[in-house]
């Protein structure tokens, strides 16, 4: 198993595409990367504390290699806006990717490199892990458990269908 945390807009959106990946055994939506000694969804949308909204992605690598889950994130946000998501805009949204493990570096780097020479101007950081909060409860699992919400019905489909394109043979159904 390994874990990596990604930052590409607002959790609910990548939550979804990630909680359709085979192979992906848990999606926990939080917060990272900032300055804030805590973190809660008002502190962090008004975009006072640094922190990123991030979901925690553990994953077993003998089903889903982690190039296929860099691949599947890169695909389903724009990495080449500064803070920004769609109508999502602040740093809380910024393009990121934290790894827990120091040898996943180098195959972020290298995925990042494949874009870049694909002429993608990637604006993704690129972090090793810190502390993690955990979103309040309402925020996990959100689009499944609120599928009527107007802003994930719009957001979230395209990204879901995008997957189902791409990276069929990874999604779960």
């Amino acid at each position: 198993m390994q874990t990596i945390v990604l930052g590409g807009g607002c959790f609910w959106c990548t939550e979804s595409v990630f909680l359709s990946v085979k192979g992906v055994q848990s999606v926990v939506s939080g917060y990272m990367g900032g300055d804030a000694v805590s973190a809660n969804y008002e502190a962090v949308c008004g975009g006072d504390t640094g922190h990123v909204e991030v979901i925690k992605v553990e994953f077993d690598d003998s089903v889903v290699p982690l190039e296929v889950i860099l691949d599947v994130f890169f695909a389903t946000h724009d990495p080449t806006t500064m803070d920004r998501q769609g109508n999502d805009v602040g740093s809380q949204y910024r393009s990121v990717v934290f790894y827990t493990e120091e040898d996943q570096k180098p195959t972020v780097d290298r995925t990042i490199n494949k874009l870049r020479d694909m002429g993608i101007n990637v604006v993704t950081e690129v972090h090793p892990a810190v502390e993690f909060y955990r979103a309040e409860e309402a925020h996990q699992d959100f689009f499944n458990r609120n599928p009527g919400q107007a802003y994930c019905n719009f957001a979230i489909p395209p990204k879901l269908a995008k997957l189902r394109k791409e990276f069929s043979q990874y999604m779960t159904s």
